[in-house]
């Protein structure tokens, strides 16, 4: 339940009210400022409570935006704002700082201005909604209320909600081919009751029976598998859409958004290996590949992004010419096009898979990747190198979540700390080294299933250890994350097809999945401000390079049979014990607000 307290001269034969009702609001009037600061005083505490002036003239949207959205604390437009229970305080002091007297008759005539100045002096976030062309003032003479009735009825307020239900920076198979028509489904979807949680839901499904009819091996199959995708990113853009339409923020459908499109793509990849066997071509290793390529990808993206997320402005000679660029309509689109972001990636799967083989299908996926890859990090790098920017504490801290350290690399940067400084390019290169080093040996070693490849696994966490033994502030330490998860994920590749036995790449797949779970968990946690997950469920995961220590003396230690059971209860065990932590913490109360809108991934 939410209560509207209309505070001010009242409107004959004003909408206002039934409109407040529309929006769920159980409407209560009051006289002056003292009236309403009594009724405020009587919501109960769990109440939304909105102050709003009778005056008001304003599309029915621009109130929608301004009262019901959930992910802000306060919320105003001219002549209407909102307090959840958490801003509840914030707005009473509000209404207490308001004098009485002579001379004070100004700062009452327009109560919620008033308000909403002295909130936004307030430590609660005050969001002030960008209106666009809706209309939304308070009028106070009826020429004015004329006029503001005129510019009402000159804008349709649903042709906005509309187009604003789109994200507006999106890829162009998406922005072209998907919502010109998905934002329809949207709000067909809104007018039936349902949920964006039910249509992501939705979504996964539908994906997992594309890779069941991939997993198929034979024509018909790819060709069902491809239309489902396609429909199943099509639901993907629409609970988006939907949690937009009607304002429909959650939490929880922020985590279930992010978590499940990972996980509809992976088990696809799964299908198709699983299809291509059907068919005599094992092609588990060019899956596990895709996968590990995918996530590394994706962890360049989160690392760059948070440390520069204090970052007041970009002042290299990379992001001066990407602004140039900018102005060229045609090079925008061919530059989100380039990093294959999931619409174009998925369209080019779906599509491949119809027409062609699942082999076909991660070829060109790899290539695809690769090179989007290359393109993005090289970017990144140029921007990095050349921009004056101050790396900031939390950016440090963002950062060292990101690497996943387990204890060994924490004991090695402890005796460690003190040497090196901060803000040179040590902490890259060792940890490019720790990589480097282990990968090197286990790809060319004639046989990497031995002791003297446990000796190396050590050797690589020592250079980890090594690499997060100082904050991680310079301008090149955002690669230190991706080079651990390169090392991790393709150690584990290469082993598991040494291992040359059936069932170990399968294996690896379900451990990599696990493994890039826990990653992905912990960007969206830090994303949301809560920090990364407790210490001790890093420390009992073992950290990246308590991992590979572990996985190299399983190789060793066992037969290749023995590796492979190894390996799937290794899955087993970490899947469930990231898998129990994070839903805890993302149905608990300490999950973060939901405020972004991510980008294309």
């Amino acid at each position: 339940m939410s209560t509207a307290i209309l505070t001010g001269p009242p409107v004959a034969g004003s909408p206002l009210e039934a409109d407040l009702r529309t929006l769920g609001f159980d409407v209560r009037t009051a006289n002056d400022a003292a009236t309403a600061a009594e009724l405020l005083a009587a919501v109960p505490a769990q109440e939304r409570v909105a102050v709003v002036d009778p005056r008001f003239v304003g599309h029915l949207h621009a109130l929608r935006l301004a009262l019901t959205d959930p992910r802000f604390p306060a919320a105003a437009v001219p002549g209407a704002l909102t307090a959840q229970p958490g801003a509840r305080a914030a707005l009473a002091r509000a209404f207490g700082r308001i004098p009485v007297g002579a001379g004070t008759a100004h700062l009452t005539d327009v109560l919620t201005d008033t308000l909403t100045e002295s909130l936004d002096r307030e430590e609660t976030p005050l969001h002030r909604v960008e209106l666009g062309s809706l209309v939304a003032t308070v009028a106070l003479t009826p020429a004015q209320r004329e006029d503001a009735r005129e510019a009402v009825a000159a804008v349709d307020d649903e042709a906005v909600r509309l187009r604003t239900a789109v994200k507006s920076r999106d890829g162009f198979f998406t922005t072209y081919c998907i919502s010109p028509y998905s934002r329809y489904l949207a709000r067909w979807c809104a007018r039936h009751g349902l949920t964006p949680n039910q249509v992501t839901t939705a979504s996964l499904l539908t994906a997992l029976i594309a890779a069941g009819c991939a997993a198929t091996g034979t024509r018909g199959g790819y060709i069902a598998a491809g239309l489902l995708l396609l429909f199943s990113f099509v639901l993907d853009c629409t609970d988006g859409q939907l949690a937009r339409y009607s304002l429909q923020y959650s939490t929880m459908g922020a985590w279930l958004d992010a978590t499940f499109d990972r996980a509809k793509e992976y088990a696809y990849y799964a299908g198709l290996a699983l299809g291509a066997a059907r068919g005599g071509d094992d092609v588990w290793a060019l899956a596990l590949g895709a996968m590990v390529l995918m996530t590394c990808r994706h962890v360049v993206d989160f690392s760059f992004n948070e440390a520069n997320h204090d970052a007041s402005a970009n002042t290299s000679p990379t992001a001066a010419l990407s602004g140039k660029l900018d102005s060229v309509g045609w090079t925008v689109w061919v530059r989100r096009m380039i990093v294959l972001p999931i619409g174009e990636r998925w369209a080019m799967i779906a599509v491949l898979t119809a027409l062609t083989t699942p082999r076909i299908v991660f070829y060109a996926l790899l290539i695809g990747c690769a090179l989007a890859a290359c393109y993005t990090t090289a970017g990144r790098v140029l921007r990095s190198l050349t921009r004056r920017a101050r790396r900031t504490d939390r950016a440090a801290r963002a950062l060292a979540d990101l690497a996943d350290s387990g204890p060994l690399a924490e004991l090695i940067a402890g005796r460690a700390r003190g040497r090196g400084r901060t803000g040179s390019f040590l902490a890259p290169v060792m940890a490019f080294l720790s990589a480097a080093v282990l990968l090197v040996w286990v790809i060319f070693q004639d046989d990497p299933t031995s002791w003297l490849t446990v000796g190396v696994a050590v050797c690589s966490a020592l250079l980890a250890g090594a690499a997060v033994a100082r904050p991680l502030k310079g301008a090149l330490d955002w690669l230190v994350p991706p080079f651990f998860r390169a090392g991790e994920y393709v150690t584990i590749l290469v082993l598991a097809a040494r291992a040359d036995v059936p069932g170990a790449l399968p294996a690896a797949y379900g451990l990599v999945a696990a493994v890039a779970y826990h990653h992905y968990d912990t960007v969206y946690r830090i994303r949301g401000g809560t920090g990364a997950p407790p210490r001790w469920l890093v420390r009992a995961t073992g950290g990246h390079e308590g991992r590979i220590i572990l996985i190299t003396v399983l190789a060793a230690a066992l037969p290749p049979s023995g590796f492979t059971i190894a390996l799937t209860a290794l899955a087993v065990v970490l899947a469930l014990l990231v898998l129990i932590e994070s839903i805890r913490f993302w149905v608990s109360s300490q999950a973060p607000a939901v405020h972004d809108e991510g980008e294309p991934a």
